[in-house]
């Protein structure tokens, strides 16, 4: 299966959003993709979204999901897109909604780890998932995992989906600029490819405040293919399981690893 990323900078509006996501399906659809994956924040910009968060929620979640649903089934094309879904509480969560090529919300993933480093606190206005509920998705014959942003400093996330038999870690972001941030991003996404054996995914959105550079690392951690901080931008790749089942030949620290966790 092909799998697009595509990276963008979103507006505080889901419709202009979502025209975006119209335009990068199609591109991602021309290009043979089955998934397209887009960043953490797909939905609306938390900064450009007013001063009520959860009334931007309530308001825009249903719209965001069955948009996509569309957007889905008109191109025959999967997706995975972050938004902020109402939780009923003053603090919504920040949620990764799955869609399948047939329009099917497959499910949704709610981020575990909120981002409260680098002097922000993200659990100041969002509400963390259930780290018990799974995140792993069939989509095109792969077991797709998927994470959000800050979960990937969390190696054992990664490797809870890789055991459980993900093929593919798709990451969603909205990685914050800064002194060694694409340095961060860009170690953490080939440790992550690395040490589990799989193909990563990662989509990033491009601001002036976050970093795009939006990626696909094949189960040896080499980048098959990369952006920068392009304002819009699609980059597709083929991911296969031969690949997996070739590195995993000489290289089987799953089957290797001695600790019960």
């Amino acid at each position: 299966m092909k799998i697009s990323v595509g990276q963008f900078s979103p507006s505080g509006s889901v419709t202009e959003n979502l025209d975006t996501v119209r335009r990068l399906a199609a591109r991602a659809r021309q290009e043979g993709a089955g998934l397209l994956v887009l960043p953490e924040e797909t939905m609306f910009t938390i900064g450009l979204a007013g001063d009520d968060l959860a009334a931007a929620a309530d308001q825009g979640w249903s719209m965001f999901a069955q948009q996509l649903s569309f957007i889905a089934a008109e191109h025959g094309l999967a997706l995975v897109a972050g938004g902020y879904e109402s939780s009923g509480e003053a603090r919504p969560y920040n949620t990764l909604v799955v869609v399948d090529a047939d329009g099917r919300i497959a499910g949704t993933y709610r981020k575990i780890h909120l981002y409260d480093a680098f002097s922000y606190r993200e659990s100041e206005h969002i509400k963390p998932g259930n780290p018990d509920v799974s995140a792993l998705f069939r989509i095109g014959g792969l077991n797709i995992g998927v994470m959000a942003c800050y979960d990937l400093r969390f190696p054992e996330l990664a490797r809870r989906l890789a055991v459980d038999g993900a093929d593919v870690l798709v990451v969603a972001a909205a990685w914050f600029a800064g002194d060694h941030k694409v340095e961060h991003w860009n170690t953490l996404l080939k440790a992550r490819a690395l040490e589990n054996t799989v193909w990563v995914a990662a989509a990033g959105t491009s601001s002036d405040h976050t970093i795009g550079h939006s990626e696909i690392l094949d189960p040896m951690g080499l980048a098959v293919g990369a952006l920068g901080d392009e304002t819009e931008a699609l980059l597709t790749r083929e991911v296969t399981r031969r690949r997996i089942d070739e590195v995993r030949e000489f290289l089987p620290v799953l089957a290797n690893r001695r600790l019960g966790v």
